[in-house]
């Protein structure tokens, strides 16, 4: 396994639509290693291929306290939405950068395991909030897209200034 580098806003490779998955191989199950590796590492809960330049419908995610509940995701789709949250989130695209976002309190997701072997899955609160954030990124939206042009303005400005006080 090995850590795959994190594009960063504004990066414009973030912006990129992701392509389905179609070959269903031991380079797909290699990319989801270092994925869950990577993300391990930053330390997050959740990563779209696209946030590793990678330009393929997956996302993994875990939740748990431990890291050993392993989510794999491939070519998501939402078929139900319920209910409404509000949920402070965090991006590893954005270091250091979190805003409250209106996210579905319960959505049930069809996806495919790295067998290809289709699956659906109902979950509800951080969970869902984390994947609905992770779909996203497959579609080239980001969290602060959700935020009023104002507080977008001012979450980026802070996180240049991090950045220049980091270089």
């Amino acid at each position: 396994m090995s850590k795959l580098s994190i594009l960063e806003f504004p990066d414009p490779r973030l912006r990129t639509k992701a392509q389905p998955v179609t070959i269903f191989d031991n380079g797909l199950k290699q990319l989801v290693a270092d994925m869950f590796e990577t993300m391990y590492a930053a330390p997050g809960v959740g990563l779209a291929a696209t946030q590793v330049d990678v330009h393929k419908q997956l996302l993994v995610a875990d939740m748990s306290e431990e890291g050993d509940q392993p989510l794999v995701l491939i070519n998501p789709r939402i078929l139900e939405k319920d209910g409404e949250q509000v949920y402070q989130e965090g991006c590893l695209s954005f270091p250091g950068i979190y805003a409250d976002v209106d996210r579905a309190l319960r959505i049930k997701v069809a996806a495919q395991d790295v067998d290809g072997k289709e699956f659906v899955l109902d979950v509800e609160g951080p969970l869902a909030v984390c994947i609905q954030h992770e779909m996203d990124h497959l579609v080239g939206k980001l969290f602060v897209d959700y935020l009023s042009p104002l507080k977008r303005s001012m979450l980026l400005k802070r996180m240049e200034k991090k950045r220049r006080q980091s270089a």
